[in-house]
């Protein structure tokens, strides 16, 4: 389960951000997760939730903002919303498809007091 690493990852980031801010507590992380980047949300919250324990982030509230995967379909020349990596063109069928966004994941905000 490569979630535990990445909430691991999520946790370093958002220490960094409290004590750069000299914050005694952070309320919630709101992370950007991409349909297509092979993250699994509910498996994240279960790992975040098992590592900000006896962090400053214990407690906090996390928020995951769904990211819709795109795809320049070199077909119809369009760029189009995608489900999975390889789906067709929802417009013409074309599998000549380049993602172009939904594969990135990031901490957009830190909430803290």
């Amino acid at each position: 389960m490569h979630e535990m690493s990445l909430a691991e990852g999520v946790i370093q980031i958002v220490e960094d951000a409290a004590r750069a801010a000299q914050c005694r507590r952070v309320s919630a992380v709101i992370l950007e997760i991409g349909r297509l980047s092979s993250v699994e949300p509910e498996a994240l919250r279960f790992c975040f939730d098992a590592v900000s324990r006896g962090s400053i982030a214990e407690g906090a509230r996390l928020e995951i903002e769904d990211v819709p995967g795109t795809a320049w379909c070199m077909q119809c020349s369009e760029s189009v919303e995608v489900a999975a990596r390889l789906e067709g063109c929802p417009r013409c069928g074309s599998y000549q498809l380049q993602v172009t966004g939904g594969t990135e994941m990031r901490v957009k905000e830190v909430e803290i007091e």
